[in-house]
């Protein structure tokens, strides 16, 4: 059976496709292209079938939300609601990266509530159940590909796999003089694995039998960031670079084997960084899309790492990244409650907004906001803005007083001013009364 990347490689152009383009502002041909050539993924398991949706060049600036259980807080219907203000307010995708509780349930209950795509990282489960019995290092090549198949089987889009990770990268990690070595979980799995059992990376060695797997079930391939910078210090160091110089070789065999594919990359990334990070993933990658955490600008901002991260995606999104994976106020302290998903979904969706806007798109809605304040048309500026409730609730503060003004400038409001005896020629008043 053809795989998507195949079929578009044939010249073929799905429903899916057409879908996709429409909602892009691109041609059909311009998808199609993309996704033969590996620069755009469409993560889409039959078994799962999202609403259609695409990943890299040349479109719009996509974010992530994680969702999840850890040992200390398994709450279902806490999750679901999570799930469903990450869709409220415009999440692309989800992954759960559930560590407690019946994890197949809730990995089942997720994916059957969510619209969007839907990823998760197999290992977490696999290792998580390696320790239950003796420790994760005990895991077994076998355990690891069947904990892959599981969630593929189950209908995951993409997931994230920690391939760049070798025997080798691991001894040069042992010599460095990194602060925070390793702080992906993933990435901690499979460098104890190495140290404990002096064995090869199965993701690695196997990684022929990983794309058949994909092929087979039809996921994409997320190829994992296991050695990402952890603090500031860290950034842009022989561990990360030499995984990213595997990542790309690796994303050169899934091409070859028809198998869609992305990168994850950084993490803690000062800002002056960010833009060669993007630079050295796109050329080792020839191009694959770019998955970045935050990047997070700063160290010392536990409680704010949503706006760290924002800072770090929006310069990110601006100099080529394609994918955003969001922050919570929660990062680095504790699993993150409704409030915290929501706040770091519109933190997320405005650095992702701002990279777009400099890459010459979406200035539609910034026009039609600037357009609505230009009139002082309240009902159309909550209607544009990404927040609505909030943005109503400020406006409420002292509304009874006011006509058309807010209570920051009342009677001398700048527009109100203007608008009074600034009359361009063809401009009509459309003044909207009231609060």
């Amino acid at each position: 059976m053809s795989t998507l990347m195949e079929k578009a490689r044939r010249g073929e152009i799905t429903p899916a496709m057409r879908i996709v383009a429409e909602k892009e502002g691109v041609t059909e041909e311009f998808i199609r292209n993309g996704i033969a050539s590996g620069r755009i993924v469409m993560p889409c398991n039959p078994v799962h079938d999202p609403v259609p949706a695409a990943i890299g060049e040349g479109l719009n600036v996509k974010i992530n939300v994680n969702l999840g259980t850890s040992r200390d807080i398994v709450d279902l219907d806490g999750e679901l609601e999570k799930l469903r203000v990450s869709l409220k307010y415009g999440t692309d995708s989800v992954m759960d990266l559930s560590t407690g509780g019946d994890i197949d349930a809730i990995r089942s209950m997720l994916l059957k509530e969510c619209p969007v795509m839907m990823g998760s990282v197999p290992i977490y489960q696999t290792g998580l159940t390696a320790a239950r019995n003796n420790a994760v290092v005990d895991m077994s090549e076998d355990d690891i590909f069947n904990g892959i198949e599981k969630h593929a089987r189950d209908g995951m889009d993409f997931m994230t796999v920690h391939c760049g990770i070798t025997r080798e990268t691991v001894q040069w990690l042992k010599k460095s003089d990194r602060i925070m070595d390793v702080v992906s979980r993933g990435g901690s799995f499979l460098t104890a694995w190495i140290l404990h059992n002096g064995e090869e990376n199965p993701l690695f060695k196997n990684y022929g039998y990983l794309l058949e797997m994909a092929r087979k079930y039809e996921f994409a391939l997320s190829l994992g960031d296991g050695f990402r910078p952890g603090c500031i210090s860290d950034a842009t160091d022989q561990a990360q670079i030499s995984e990213l110089m595997t990542l790309g070789h690796l994303v050169r065999r899934a091409r070859d084997a028809g198998v869609q594919s992305m990168v994850e990359g950084p993490g803690h990334v000062p800002l002056d960084q960010i833009p060669m990070n993007i630079e050295l993933e796109k050329k080792m990658c020839d191009g694959a899309p770019f998955y970045v955490l935050g990047p997070l600008v700063t160290d010392i901002a536990p409680g704010y790492d949503h706006i760290v991260g924002a800072i770090g995606g929006a310069v990110a999104a601006q100099a080529g990244a394609d994918f955003l994976c969001y922050l919570t106020p929660a990062e680095h302290l504790s699993l993150p409650d409704v409030d915290d998903v929501r706040e770091g979904v519109i933190a997320s969706k405005i650095a992702a907004h701002a990279g777009d806007l400099a890459r010459g798109r979406g200035f539609e809605m910034d026009d039609a906001m600037a357009r609505a304040r230009k009139k002082l048309d309240w009902p159309t500026m909550f209607e544009v803005c990404l927040d609505p409730e909030k943005a109503r609730r400020y406006r409420d503060r002292g509304c009874t007083k006011l006509e058309d003004g807010c209570s920051m400038c009342g009677d001398v409001c700048a527009v109100k001013i203007v608008n009074k005896y600034l009359i361009k020629e063809g401009d009509i008043s459309d003044r909207h009364e009231g609060c």
